[in-house]
């Protein structure tokens, strides 16, 4: 019997992921490219049909594991349900999409079909994968500033310089390295290694490493304390260019 608001005869379930990772200092998505129509050609979120006997974030984990050949999700959760009629040719898909995370100094080997890239310049993207990748930078933006979240894209150790970046470069606004160190250290989330960095090529005091206390998300304030100063940006110009995020990619993640 045809849905009487749409006419089509059958309505399909898929998964998709917006999974994101800091390369090389900026926000990126791992996409694929697909060789068939409809949209061949253009790039894609990973993801498939769900399968009979799954839930939906079993299936969308099995998709990334067999698909895309990746493990290294330190953080999924469910983004939303995009569901228009229209929203690919042919019988109706729903798509249930999930924000994944990748730690910056994972370096996954990904088929040959599927690449890293910025968030901030899409390549032409599928149906509407590149709405779904936006909703899922703009919710890791949000909980970044109320929960702790940064343990999903940091590597297990780091000085508070280092965090600093990847936050930069995850929420699009300069973060002040001292007040990100204290909202983390009254929210309880960073623990001192008792280690300290290598020093740079300018010498300088070495920096102390901390680590995240907890590797799963938790609510830590009850709203967004890392939102930009408006006042501040206007008072001060234009903002400063991101710096280059040293971290190193872990040879225990291939």
């Amino acid at each position: 019997m045809a849905d009487v608001t749409t006419g089509k005869t059958e309505v399909g379930h898929e998964v998709l992921a917006a999974v994101l990772q800091i390369r090389n200092g900026t926000l990126q998505v791992l996409l694929w490219q697909r060789a068939q129509q409809p949209d061949s050609g253009r790039w894609a979120l990973p993801g498939g049909r769900l399968g009979a006997t799954e839930d939906v974030q079993t299936s969308v984990l099995r998709q990334l594991a067999d698909k895309v050949d990746l493990r290294e999700i330190a953080h999924i959760e469910q983004l939303g349900v995009f569901s228009a009629p229209d929203r690919v040719p042919g019988v109706r898909l729903v798509a249930t999409a999930f924000l994944g995370l990748v730690p910056c100094d994972a370096d996954p080997t990904v088929p040959e079909d599927t690449r890293w890239h910025p968030v901030a310049e899409l390549p032409p993207t599928a149906f509407d994968h590149a709405a779904i990748v936006r909703d899922g930078r703009d919710r890791l933006r949000a909980k970044l500033s109320y929960t702790n979240l940064g343990f999903a894209l940091a590597p297990a150790e780091f000085s508070v310089s280092a965090l600093r970046d990847l936050y930069v470069t995850a929420l699009g606004h300069p973060v002040s390295a001292t007040n990100l160190q204290r909202v983390l250290a009254r929210r309880g989330v960073l623990v001192p290694t008792g280690a300290t960095a290598p020093p740079g090529p300018a010498g300088g005091r070495p920096a102390a490493l901390f680590r995240f206390a907890e590797r799963q998300l938790r609510v830590t304030d009850a709203s967004a304390v890392l939102r930009p100063s408006h006042a501040a940006d206007a008072a001060s110009g234009p903002a400063p260019p991101l710096v280059t995020i040293r971290c190193q990619p872990d040879p225990r993640a291939r």
